[in-house]
């Protein structure tokens, strides 16, 4: 007999884009009233690369944060080549930032301060990996001879499986995998390391963006990849494997800006992402394994207590998400699985 509701615990969402100004306080809710904590990702413009701006984001969220919602961010800075060690070791040890977040120059949405060479901030891991403070990755090179369905595939070659290598102690969290090979070092490397997944790489896989036309809101970075990548994906999620747990990568961008001659990067699916991940664990037969995804592999890694509140969802026979997402600047489009939801979080 197939379950028709599940409760368990508030799940956290360990990678997610809250942005800031007007679109902050717009989406925020999104995240908040299902997620109890956030790596809050910190590719603003300018990015967050000192602990006195990670502080000053985090006044800025809790801010925004509506009335009587519970919610906690914790902050990342973002690594550049003039990154000051001491401040951040002191970011970390005041409890500013959580986690620390690596971009190859160019490789994402306001990603041009990032890094073009991993040694130039050797000195920088060096400190990470003897506080103990984890390294969030973009996994992907930005070789433009390099097919972008293979990006991620060539990072792991050339620069994860090295860093690993120099690093054996660092925590590293390979965030929004998207490749079997991916996987497949997540399962494999020595040390400490896990892996993020997001609800839009279980459920779509490259043909998305081109069906009967463009589809601007199916495009990502790392962009969707084949079908083999996505079954990994999906067995690797459902597993059981504490390496692997859930983040959305939810990232707003405005619909104009999207549906463009040169649009956005990125998928908003924060309103829909729970249900999302427990349609798929449905699918797969595994929805006894959802908690440890969703709410507990994220807390262990991380050293963290788990969350005692409990979170409810019920199975629906195809609902429609709302399509837009209003802001102060123009609406943004939510995500929404090829057939609609399955599942819904129940509310009072």
């Amino acid at each position: 007999m197939a379950i028709e509701t599940l409760s368990l615990r508030r799940p956290d969402d360990w990678h997610v884009h809250l942005r800031d100004d007007a679109v902050l306080g717009a989406v925020l809710s999104a995240t908040a009233r299902d997620f109890a904590r956030a790596i809050v990702m910190p590719n603003l413009k300018p990015p967050i690369i000192t602990a006195a701006a990670g502080a000053a984001y985090r006044d800025r969220i809790l801010a925004a944060l509506p009335s009587g919602m519970d919610f906690t961010p914790l902050m990342t800075c973002y690594l550049t080549e003039a990154v000051d060690p001491d401040d951040l070791a002191a970011g970390h040890a005041a409890g500013i930032f959580t986690a620390a977040k690596f971009y190859p120059a160019g490789a994402t949405t306001n990603s041009d301060a990032g890094v073009s060479q991993l040694k130039r901030i050797y000195p920088v891991l060096e400190r990470m990996q003897r506080i103990g403070m984890p390294l969030l990755i973009h996994g992907e090179v930005v070789d433009s001879a390099i097919d972008i369905f293979d990006r991620e595939a060539v990072f792991i070659e050339r620069h994860l499986a090295p860093l690993r290598a120099d690093f054996p102690a660092l925590k590293i969290v390979f965030e929004h995998i998207t490749t079997r090979e991916g996987v497949q070092f997540v399962e494999a490397a020595s040390g400490p390391i896990a892996a993020t997944i997001t609800p839009h790489h279980l459920m779509i896989n490259r043909n998305a963006m081109f069906e009967r036309g463009i589809r601007p809101h199916m495009y990502c970075l790392p962009v969707a990849k084949r079908e083999v990548h996505r079954l990994a994906l999906r067995a690797a999620a459902t597993s059981g494997n504490p390496r692997f747990f859930l983040g959305t990568d939810s990232a707003p961008h405005l619909r104009h800006l999207k549906e463009h001659e040169c649009g956005c990067a990125g998928v908003f699916n924060a309103p829909t992402a729970l249900a999302c991940y427990a349609q798929v664990f449905d699918e797969e037969g595994a929805l006894a394994r959802l908690e440890g995804f969703a709410s507990l592999f994220g807390p262990a890694f991380y050293g963290l207590s788990v969350n005692n509140e409990l979170i409810s969802l019920a199975r629906v026979d195809g609902l429609d998400a709302d399509e837009n997402w209003p802001t102060p600047q123009g609406p943004v489009r939510q995500f929404e699985p090829p057939g609609g939801l399955r599942w819904r979080v129940v509310r009072d």
